[in-house]
């Protein structure tokens, strides 16, 4: 079973626990390690993502991470878990600011970390 197959919508419980507070500068935590901290983050239906600043992890750029991908959130330590490896959120589409709406690229994002793209994970598997 698929817990989540809309990689832009968040999942249930957590579509609460980011819409309604600020993550903005929350660690982001892949299933391998840290990855960065929260640039941005959007509550859009069925369009939600985080902007993820890598730092020094990915020399300073920044990832875009559809909401799909997030599996929880902690507000005591302030870090979203997303269910991606570093090398799976490393390979992914490039990213520049100018393109977080840019319908082509969030196609290809889309299409990475969905079903049958080489960046999806199944929630269910741990």
């Amino acid at each position: 079973m698929r817990t989540t197959l809309d990689v832009w919508t968040y999942r249930g419980g957590i579509d609460t626990d980011v819409s309604g507070r600020n993550v903005v500068g929350y660690g982001v935590e892949a299933v391998d390690g840290s990855i960065g901290k929260v640039d941005d983050a959007t509550y859009d239906v069925s369009g939600s993502f985080i902007v993820v600043d890598t730092g020094p992890w990915i020399f300073g750029k920044k990832v875009m991470l559809p909401a799909g991908v997030i599996r929880d959130v902690d507000h005591d330590d302030e870090k979203i878990f997303v269910h991606r490896s570093k090398d799976e959120i490393k390979n992914a589409p490039e990213f520049d600011g100018t393109m977080s709406m840019d319908e082509d690229y969030r196609g290809r994002l889309g299409s990475y970390y969905g079903p049958g793209g080489p960046g999806y994970r199944d929630l269910d598997d741990r």
